[in-house]
Parts: structure tokens; C-alpha cells; sequence
């Protein structure tokens, strides 16, 4: 199963239902699709050896842990070289306030995003972490005002097929 074609309504149901019930039964599963708790099972362990099911993990309320802020940095290199794409993103990956990173096609090279607590802990993180960054050629930020939607979406506990 390497494609999307490969997968069938139950799979895609499945899936659907895994991203906002990742601690579902196989049970709730298979109520949710319609499938018994064992056809359920083997079709997600299915899913999991393809690599559909990537992982299954807590979704954290950021705010209540102290990172209530989401900024977006757009970032544009020096260079587009392997060496300098190499460096800044194992730079990236060492920083625990960025929670991704894209590179992009357009006029940016990736887009970050971070958490931080509010402007004085992002002051802290540009001065610390984003200023260094190898190959940075310019930065731009922006902080979201609120968050109106965050995927996975919540879903009712009976997937249509």
C-alpha cells in the first residue's frame, strides 16, 4: 500500500476516525466503520506496516503548558546548496520551541513554526536560536491572533462511508 489508490472506503474511514480518536478500541473502531473489533484490528495493523499510521500521539493544550503563542517565521537562505538546506535544518531540528518546518516553493525558503509563551519568550528564541540559524539571509515573523482551526477535526463517532 503505497498510494492513496490503494486504499479502500473501510481504510479511508479508518483513518479518518484514528485522527481525532487515536485512543479508540479497535472496538469504537469498528462501530465507527462498520467492521467488527477484529477485522478493524487487522486493517489497522495493515495500515501501520504501510506506513499510513505513522504514529499515534497526545495532542497538548499549549496555553495551559506555558507556550500560548503560535508565530510563524518565513525564512529565506543565502543559498539553496544541499550543504546550507543540510545545516539549517539540522539546526532546526535542535530547537524545541520550533514545532515544524516546510520548505516551500515561492518567494520563501521554509516556514517555521514555534510556541512560545508570549513576545518576551520569542524575543528570547530569536536571540538564542533564530538569529543563529546557518545560512539565514532574512526572517520575517508573524504571531497568530487565535487559532480557528487546528486538523485533525473533530469528527462524530459514525464515519459514513
Amino acid at each position: 500500500m503505497r498510494t492513496a489508490d490503494a486504499l479502500d472506503d473501510f481504510d479511508t474511514a479508518i483513518l479518518g476516525f484514528l485522527e481525532s480518536h487515536g485512543r479508540a478500541t479497535n472496538y469504537e473502531v469498528g462501530e465507527a466503520v462498520g467492521l467488527s473489533a477484529s477485522a478493524a484490528s487487522r486493517r489497522i495493523q495493515t495500515l501501520e506496516n504501510a506506513g499510513a499510521i505513522r504514529g499515534y500521539r497526545a495532542l497538548l493544550d499549549e496555553g495551559l503548558l506555558g507556550k500560548g503563542t503560535t508565530v510563524y517565521i518565513r525564512v529565506t537562505l543565502d543559498s539553496e546548496s544541499a550543504a546550507v538546506l543540510g545545516a539549517f535544518e539540522a539546526a532546526v531540528r535542535r530547537c524545541r520551541d520550533i514545532v515544524s518546518c516546510h520548505l516551500m516553493a515561492g518567494e520563501y525558503d521554509y516556514m517555521l513554526v514555534a510556541r512560545v509563551a508570549g513576545i518576551d519568550d520569542y524575543g528570547r528564541l530569536h536571540q538564542t536560536h533564530l538569529s543563529r540559524l546557518p545560512g539565514v539571509r532574512r526572517l520575517e515573523t508573524s504571531f497568530a491572533l487565535r487559532n480557528v482551526l487546528d486538523a485533525p477535526r473533530e469528527q462524530s463517532r459514525e464515519v459514513a462511508l
